[in-house]
């Protein structure tokens, strides 16, 4: 799979950032612009590497030693950059010890830098990269920042410090989790807030889209630094807690757990596909001893195994066996699945498998491996064209309609996690390597 999505990007759309396996041209997302930037070689590197992809990771590297070229004029996410791209990076010269790597992650991450340039150190959303122009999306509440995305710098800048012995990216970070943690009302944060004041924009929560990986980070900050960065796991362990009480249900009739969305008091009873990475998140705090009692490892696990079935069920209730954009659960005849039309489709997301694969990892029931070999013959059924593998438009309409779209992240995470979950144990070991959210391996740290 990692072979077919891989050599056929290479083969119609080499050093574009993504491609369209039916039309077989290149593809840029918005988040990219219009520049090659490569994203899918840089995001793909670790996948094809880990695969044992000889031909193809030497094609890779060799762009990225004498092609890559981050001096453009595009405006490009900050985010997305930085969890791609010098996410990309630093996994490889972790893997391989390759200064290529390590040099390529500081250029990048020396051309976000501009970004935060604010009065509170938040960094704008998008960025010129050839001019550090910055500014915030404008559909953003307010024109302010995203807390999924200022939330989810710090691991990258973390690492990138401790390579280089440069403490400019990790102050970076820190600077941001100050402000936000003295924003944080009773633990609880929500997903806008200002750049130039630090003040919320509006009291909206969710551990799906907008906030989800900001969570993750705190948690996975603490284990890359060797567990000696208390603050990090604290804010993890208290925001959890917050989270819970606010938005973790129950449905009444047949007790599937959810994580709704807060908005202004009112719980939403939807969750996205992004959230199922919960479930993950959960099964990594227990295995690395982040909860503060045995009686809340046994809570989070229960968690853990709640969300990943949840997660499973809005995949089988589907036409395709593949789960929904976004699920609902205010009907007992309507549970785990999509309400709208806009939240039908499916674009080779990676969350749930990721899920499965911590859940696999920790208890070793073989209904995990199970769950995710059912997601991969779905996969290949209705995602596998000529050309690569499509995302789909409808996931309870069978024959399916392509959307065209090979997203980078498809190999970086999807597949990457299909491949940890079949291998042993010891193959990318949790008690060695963290990932980033874009599934990238980064060592932790022993002294």
């Amino acid at each position: 799979m990692v072979y077919h999505a891989f050599s056929n990007y290479a083969k119609y759309a080499w050093g574009a950032n993504e491609h369209r396996p039916i039309s077989k041209t290149s593809h840029s997302a918005n988040v990219f612009g219009s520049d090659k930037l490569g994203i899918s070689i840089i995001d793909s590197l670790d996948t094809l590497y880990l695969a044992g992809l000889e031909e193809l990771y030497d094609n890779s590297r060799d762009w990225v030693e004498k092609q890559f070229n981050i001096n453009v004029g595009s405006e490009v996410s900050v985010f997305e950059i930085n969890i791609r791209l010098v996410g990309g990076f630093l996994a490889m010269y972790g893997l391989t010890n390759d200064k290529l790597y390590l040099d390529k992650a500081q250029l990048v991450a020396d051309r976000l830098l501009p970004a935060f340039d604010t009065p509170t150190g938040i960094p704008y959303a998008l960025i010129t990269l050839s001019s550090g122009s910055s500014r915030n999306w404008n559909w953003a509440a307010g024109g302010c920042s995203i807390l999924s995305e200022l939330g989810t710098m710090h691991l990258e800048f973390q690492y990138l410090s401790q390579l280089t012995g440069k403490d400019t990216y990790l102050q970076k970070a820190e600077k941001i989790r100050k402000v936000v943690k003295d924003a944080s009302e009773s633990h609880l944060y929500y997903n806008y807030i200002n750049q130039q004041t630090g003040k919320w924009c509006q009291k909206q929560a969710s551990l799906g889209g907008l906030g989800d990986s900001f969570y993750e980070y705190l948690l996975k900050s603490w284990i890359l630094s060797g567990k000696k960065d208390e603050q990090a796991r604290s804010m993890y362990e208290d925001a959890m807690k917050a989270a819970e009480d606010s938005m973790l249900r129950k449905t009444p009739t047949t007790n599937l757990m959810y994580f709704g969305e807060q908005r202004s008091g009112r719980l939403d009873a939807q969750m996205g596909h992004l959230a199922c990475f919960v479930g993950g998140l959960y099964v990594l705090s227990t295995l690395s001893g982040a909860s503060s009692s045995n009686t809340s490892a046994k809570h989070e696990m229960e968690i853990a195994q709640g969300i990943g079935k949840t997660c499973h069920e809005s995949y089988i209730r589907s036409a395709t066996g593949l789960g929904p954009e976004a699920f609902h659960f205010e009907r007992a005849d309507n549970e785990a699945k999509s309400v709208r039309g806009d939240e039908k489709y499916y674009i080779l997301r990676p969350e749930a498998i990721e899920g499965w694969f911590y859940l696999w990892r920790s208890t070793h029931d073989q209904i995990y491996r199970d769950w995710a070999w059912d997601a991969l013959i779905s996969l290949e059924k209705h995602c596998r064209v000529d050309g690569g593998y499509s995302g789909i438009r409808d996931v309870y309409s069978v024959p399916v309609a392509h959307d065209d779209v090979q997203q980078s992240f498809f190999i970086a995470e999807t597949l990457k996690y299909l491949l940890l979950i079949f291998s042993d144990d010891s193959f990318i070991s949790l008690d060695s390597y963290v990932f980033n959210t874009e599934a990238h391996p980064f060592r932790i740290r022993t002294v």
